[in-house]
């Protein structure tokens, strides 16, 4: 296997940064922030170098979305955490970060048979409905990943909690397509 047959898209991570967050507050302190409890019960606010997006809770909790890689996500929930410091909010010490999902993309580089595959990887894992949505839908129990197939051989990983968990994802369809002979 390439050292990387996958390109991460999006880290989901969340973590606790306080006991409570005054949303007010941030949001009048950190420039762009946006807090409408009508419409959300959290505050989002977005940080560009690296690319993330938070969504900030009362409860002191925070989910990171839109980080390209797992480290990226570490980085920003630390300036996150600085930024607040800043204004005088404290932070926990060493919050626990834990990624809730990973979703990364894949080429086969060949053009597939859905039907085909669908047939051969057996109807009790797999969702294909052309009329609904052109890819095929391939549920795998190790890694617990959920896999979307398209004609075109490209793919889409979601539900990986490491990108090991999404690399092998890619190796378990690759494996099994292989074996079927439609590769």
């Amino acid at each position: 296997m390439s050292e990387s047959s996958i390109k991460i898209e999006n880290v989901v991570a969340s973590t606790k940064l306080a006991e409570e967050f005054d949303l007010i507050v941030i949001e009048s302190e950190f420039e762009g922030a946006e807090y409408n409890k009508q419409k959300f019960p959290g505050l989002v606010y977005r940080v560009t170098d690296p690319k993330a997006a938070f969504l900030v809770f009362t409860s002191g909790k925070v989910v990171c979305t839109g980080a390209k890689n797992v480290a990226d996500v570490h980085t920003v929930i630390g300036n996150m955490a600085k930024k607040l410091n800043g204004i005088g909010i404290k932070t926990l010490e060493n919050p626990q970060i834990t990624v809730q999902n990973i979703v990364a993309s894949a080429d086969l580089h060949t053009i597939l048979n859905l039907n085909a595959i669908a047939i051969g990887l057996g109807l009790e894992n797999i969702e294909y409905e052309p009329e609904q949505f052109p890819g095929l839908v391939y549920r795998i129990d190790v890694p617990k990943v959920v896999v979307l197939i398209f004609s075109s051989g490209k793919l889409v990983v979601t539900g990986g909690k490491s990108p090991e968990d999404c690399e092998r994802g890619v190796e378990v369809v690759r494996q099994q397509l292989d074996n079927m002979g439609l590769l």
